[in-house]
């Protein structure tokens, strides 16, 4: 990969996805990379760039699933499952206690595990849930993670810290050739909706969110870009709605339509 190669793969990943790749990515984008060249039979890089170039869309969406990196768990940063059932749960109860329509946004879901334990942490703290109906909508860049969470099976290994009582009433172990294996109960599948979707591109969704998860997502964009997620995470969000963020990001400089509650937690401001 010459950096000629390297720099209209940088251009290509901000034209489709918006994520500016630096040159400390170079080493890994390269490992990605060359699994598709190898695959394609092509000879280099610049014949690949030359492929993306003419707008292959099925190319494309290879490329931005190789990219995309896809690191999450059940319950990642529990503080922030434990702050939706004490104390956004009881807002959800008030905004919702004639309509009992909520309305949760995992962006950036990868291969399921958010949106899921969203759905079973509200399960839990909704306790008359017979009245509430409570969507999950589960959104990524990358169909191969989607096809993964909207199958809603994973090795019994990804369950290891998630307590036995939790495991027991929201999945099911395989049998036989399958006993490696859990699925995640109807009860949870039911709640939630898997979308491709580009945060840089139209959003079809029409209603308020109440919650928005976005973790771990915007250290791929730099600031600018930030600047304008963010701005329309706050008009996708109720007035008063939560705004999550990953552990290593913050909205100093980005946006000041929210206020910090700590912990990596933002609330909209009043309209």
């Amino acid at each position: 990969m010459t950096d000629g190669d390297f720099a209209r793969i940088q251009k290509y990943a901000m034209e489709h996805t918006g994520i500016s790749l630096s040159g400390q990515k170079k080493e890994m984008i390269y490992s990605r990379l060359a699994k598709r060249i190898r695959l394609l039979k092509l000879e280099d890089f610049s014949t690949y760039c030359d492929l993306l170039s003419d707008h292959s869309e099925q190319e494309i969406s290879n490329f931005v699933n190789a990219i995309t990196t896809n690191l999450t768990s059940f319950f990642r940063e529990e503080h922030h499952f434990e702050f939706l059932k004490e104390t956004v749960v009881r807002d959800l109860k008030e905004w919702h206690q004639t309509d009992g329509k909520v309305r949760v946004w995992s962006a950036g879901c990868s291969t399921g595990e958010e949106p899921y334990s969203i759905a079973i942490a509200l399960s839990e703290a909704m306790l008359n849930g017979a009245q509430w109906d409570i969507k999950v909508l589960a959104t990524d860049l990358d169909t191969c993670v989607l096809k993964h969470g909207s199958d809603g099976v994973y090795d019994v290994e990804r369950l290891e810290d998630v307590p036995e009582r939790r495991v027991r009433r929201f999945f099911r172990h395989g049998r036989k050739e399958n006993s490696n294996k859990v699925y995640v109960k109807d009860c949870v599948r039911n709640m939630i909706s898997f979308k491709q979707l580009n945060l840089m591109k139209d959003w079809p969704m029409r209603g308020k969110f109440d919650v928005i998860f976005c973790r771990n997502v915007v250290i791929y964009f730099d600031k600018p870009t930030q600047r304008i997620l963010f701005d329309r995470y706050a008009n996708a969000l109720r007035s008063g709605g939560y705004l999550f963020i990953g552990h290593s990001e913050n909205l100093n400089g980005v946006s000041d339509r929210f206020e910090s509650l700590g912990r990596t937690i933002y609330r909209k401001g009043l309209d």
